[in-house]
C-alpha cells in the first residue's frame, strides 16, 4: 500500500543532510516546505510580550520558530523502512528531544506518480 511519508525536522541544518540521504536512498519526488509549530510559537515566545489569553494572531506576531515539513509517497514497505531508518540516523535518533516527528499515513489512491525506473528498483 501507498504511504505518505511525512517529517517535520527541527534542526534546519540537517535538511540538505536529510535531502540527500532520502535521495541515495531512493525516494523520489520528495517535497520541502517551511512550517512552524504552535508548541514551539508558545515556548519562544516572551510571556511580556503576550496578552493574559493570545490568540493565534498574537502568537503569530511573536518571534518565529521555523521547522522544515518533508513528504513524498512511498509505493514500497522496504523504502518506507529505509528511508524512516536514514531520517532517524541524519538527526541522530528520532526519540532524542528536539528532533522532530516523523508519521506515515496511508494512501489510497496517487495519481502522477512516475514507476521507479528498473535500475533504481530493489
Amino acid at each position: 500500500m501507498n504511504q505518505m511519508l511525512m517529517f517535520v525536522l527541527n534542526d534546519l541544518d540537517k535538511c540538505a543532510d536529510l535531502l540527500e540521504a532520502w535521495d541515495a536512498a531512493g525516494a523520489k519526488g520528495v517535497t520541502c516546505i517551511d512550517t512552524t509549530g504552535l508548541g514551539h510559537m508558545r515556548r519562544a515566545t516572551e510571556m511580556g510580550d503576550l496578552p493574559f489569553y493570545p490568540s493565534l494572531a498574537d502568537l503569530l506576531r511573536a518571534k518565529e520558530y521555523h521547522h522544515r515539513t518533508f513528504f513524498t509517497v512511498v509505493d514500497d514497505e522496504a523504502l518506507l523502512e529505509k528511508l524512516i531508518k536514514v531520517a532517524d540516523d541524519v538527526v541522530g535518533g528520532l526519540d532524542a528531544p528536539d528532533t522532530g516527528i516523523l508519521f506515515t499515513v496511508p494512501v489510497s489512491r496517487v495519481y502522477g506518480m512516475a514507476p521507479r525506473p528498473p535500475q533504481e528498483e530493489g
